[in-house]
């Protein structure tokens, strides 16, 4: 028996992760053997989820009445088992067992901002959250709200994107509840069934896929290591008298490339002087320790920007900015209200807090930091990849996935994910972020390396 009331110990616990602690009281064998099966048996049956914070060692032995050394061999069973992990300053948490862990995969596919270096986002989500509770009414809070985002909302997304397109006026930034949703809601005011738009040759897959459901013509735009050739695009727009020209112009997904300023310029004025409004898909455009100018920021009149905190901060905020031509905003926010009534508000609540606190700027640091870290293992080992060094991913050109990447444990997305219509050629997209951890990422680029080297 434990020396004081197991039920009165957790009852109203502040920690509601310490009610497992109850279930030793149904089980039998040494005290330290109880609690490491407790805690699996509480996994199991999904009364604890992954990263779920549990209490510290010491609570432990308080709530249970029983030694410090106890609690400690029962934490240690428990990390053998894989059921938890954790860090000094941090905490612990119950372990993602996800395939990666279990068997050995390695997720190269999955195009994701590592975790940023020197930060723990669960405590900033807490932390904020409580934030935003404690000084907001729940009920207003969780309302219908406007779809273009309320002015601090707004006036957040136009500091956040100050980098690289200077001052904005609120009133043209529209929020949204991620980039896929603004995409989809912006073909559906900009086009027509039938009209043509023009996409990098190889595009972001959800544009592809949004296009095709619009009933649009997309045709593939010439790539080189700067992204579209002006050549080529003022080719394609005399031919085909596109509606849209969309693109990438920061760490292009897939290939990686990067305009130049004077490319950017380039681009523009030959849309400029077509008259073609350019969708500019800018997801990772704040990555760079020194952002290059958006495309919205040399020709504002002419260009729709979307930014998504999603791979700049994390996807769960599940928010988007997309930055209007003057005058245009309002028009787009009402396609937008048909497709997503509003961005999530509690989401919404905390990106605008994180931006105007300067949380925002910190996780930013620190996804940059790590993806810095990860981009240099790629060169290492992966040399002939191509990518900026703050790139989440980078290109593999002419590999393509088979079978042997598969039994080598390797998750990969290649080329014809990417394809516009028409377009040919092979190679690797290879996400730097979705490992877990570097040793993990290093696995994986090693095995890369020995098949396509």
């Amino acid at each position: 028996m434990y020396g004081s009331s197991l039920m009165d110990a957790t009852k109203g616990s502040p920690n509601p992760a310490a009610a497992w602690l109850r279930r030793t009281e149904a089980l039998s064998g040494p005290a330290y053997r109880r609690i490491a099966q407790a805690l699996e048996n509480a996994v199991a049956e999904g009364e604890l989820q992954p990263g779920d914070q549990i209490p510290a060692q010491r609570e432990v032995a308080r709530r249970l009445g029983i030694d410090f050394t106890t609690v400690t061999r029962a934490y240690a069973l428990a990390r053998e088992r894989g059921l938890i992990e954790g860090t000094a300053g941090r905490g612990t948490f119950i372990r993602l067992r996800t395939e990666e862990g279990e068997a050995g995969l390695v997720d190269l596919s999955m195009n994701l901002p590592p975790p940023p270096a020197g930060l723990n986002l669960a405590a900033l989500l807490r932390e904020t959250t409580g934030a935003i509770l404690a000084r907001t009414d729940p009920a207003t809070l969780m309302a219908y709200h406007s779809g273009a985002g309320s002015l601090a909302q707004r006036a957040a997304g136009a500091a956040w994107l100050a980098p690289n397109l200077g001052e904005v006026d609120p009133a043209r930034v529209v929020v949204a509840s991620g980039a896929q949703t603004a995409l989809s809601a912006m073909l559906d005011h900009l086009t027509r069934p039938g009209d043509v738009i023009l996409a990098e040759a190889f595009a972001y897959p959800g544009l592809l896929a949004t296009a095709a459901r619009r009933g649009l013509t997309v045709i593939g735009c010439p790539l080189d290591d700067q992204g579209l050739e002006p050549e080529g695009l003022a080719r394609l727009i005399a031919e085909h008298r596109p509606r849209l020209i969309c693109c990438t112009p920061t760490f292009q997904n897939p290939t990686a490339a990067t305009m130049s300023l004077a490319r950017r310029e380039a681009v523009v004025a030959v849309a400029r002087a077509a008259g073609v409004t350019i969708i500019e898909d800018d997801a990772y455009g704040l990555l760079p320790a020194s952002p290059l100018p958006a495309l919205a920021s040399l020709w504002p009149e002419g260009v729709f920007h979307v930014a998504t905190t999603a791979k700049t901060l994390s996807p769960g905020l599940r928010v988007a900015y997309v930055v209007a031509p003057p005058g245009r905003a309002e028009g787009f926010a009402t396609a937008l209200h048909a497709i997503a009534q509003m961005p999530p508000p509690l989401m919404a609540a905390v990106a605008t807090s994180w931006i105007r606190e300067g949380v925002a700027g910190r996780v930013l640091a620190g996804v940059r930091e790590e993806a810095i870290a990860r981009r240099a293992l790629a060169d290492e080992l992966l040399p002939g990849a191509v990518g900026g060094p703050e790139s989440l991913h980078v290109w593999l050109p002419d590999a393509r996935a088979d079978w042997a990447a598969t039994a080598h444990g390797l998750a990969l997305v290649g080329a014809e994910t990417f394809r516009a219509p028409g377009v040919t050629g092979e190679g690797l997209r290879i996400s730097l972020g979705a490992a877990g951890k570097r040793p993990t990422l290093a696995r994986g680029l090693r095995a890369l390396a020995n098949l396509y080297g």
